[in-house]
């Protein structure tokens, strides 16, 4: 299995080497040279993080009982105007800047801390870095799972060349209407590019989750879903795509815990936070398309699922 990895890391970084120079590890493809200057994410090469540490607010099969190792990335690719983490993503608040060598340290560490899995957080812009970082993490010993926390907002190409390097796929479904997509997230491609990667993330990894006998995940796919005031018609086609692509037997996060951050204060329909009756509306049409695997928050709950 190291042996296998190893030689899906060596894969991946040769392939894209030239797509790092000239950068379109994502779907902006903005294609600066991020040693030389930012890219449309306004993060340069060597990764930033905001912190590495062990997080329990994660899905059970994700954080179990000792923590997820999440490693926090800063910048993103998406611009939402509502970004519950917007001082990491849109102000670029870091604590470290860390080459190959200490980003592989960071993952081992967590590792020693008793990490479940090192779960990169927001990581599509900085999915080349963190694969070397991990190359030689597993050269001295790392053997947890690896989780890829994405907004869903991928490379397809770059998806396809992380088989067999990630474990276990985390990734959002924000959108599946084009004009919502381009005025929350500047992004107007996101439902098409969201719907590739959803579906490839699933070819690897299939329906299951593969876990251990403590119910801690080692392989598979958990699609998120953030209900948004405002747009529960969106929030149900999200779930019809899914039934009807994918499987309604997906393991499925329905998320409550939308505030109206950053730029969404005072926006006419996002500036307020979800109602009790929104929520219960996407709840009921879930159970109607027949998703039993999965976690639905209580509306109360405000903090990381």
């Amino acid at each position: 299995m190291r042996t296998d990895k190893l030689d899906r890391i060596k894969y991946f970084l040769e392939k894209h080497q030239e797509n790092i120079r000239s950068c379109r590890m994502c779907p902006r493809a903005c294609g600066v040279d991020r040693a030389k200057e930012l890219g449309e994410c306004g993060e340069g090469f060597d990764p930033r993080i905001s912190s590495a540490n062990l997080h329990y607010g994660e899905e059970p099969p994700i954080s179990g009982t000792s923590g997820s190792g999440t490693i926090f990335f800063t910048g993103c690719n998406l611009h939402c105007l509502y970004c519950q983490n917007f001082p990491i993503s849109q102000l670029h608040r870091a604590t470290k800047t860390l080459g190959t060598e200490s980003l592989a340290d960071t993952m081992l560490a967590l590792q020693k801390r008793g990490a479940h899995n090192i779960n990169f957080v927001t990581p599509s812009h900085y999915v080349y870095q963190a694969v070397a970082a991990l190359g030689a993490a597993v050269e001295k010993g790392l053997t947890i799972p690896v989780v890829y926390n994405t907004s869903g907002y991928d490379s397809l190409p770059v998806i396809r060349d992380l088989e067999g390097i990630v474990d276990i796929y985390l990734p959002d479904m924000k959108y599946v209407f084009d004009d919502i997509a381009v005025e929350y997230s500047c992004a107007p491609d996101y439902p098409r590019i969201n719907r590739s990667v959803l579906l490839e993330m699933y070819r690897q990894t299939g329906l299951e989750i593969d876990a251990d006998d403590a119910g801690i995940a080692k392989r598979g796919l958990i699609i998120r879903h953030l209900v948004i005031p405002g747009n529960v018609e969106n929030s149900k086609e999200v779930l019809k795509w899914i039934a009807e692509n994918l499987s309604p037997d997906i393991h499925l996060a329905l998320m409550s815990q939308y505030f109206p951050a950053d730029r969404a204060a005072n926006h006419p329909v996002i500036g307020r936070r979800l109602t009790q009756e929104e929520y219960d509306e996407v709840i009921g049409y879930a159970d109607g398309l027949g998703f039993e695997n999965g976690w639905f928050q209580e509306l109360e709950a405000h903090g990381g699922c």
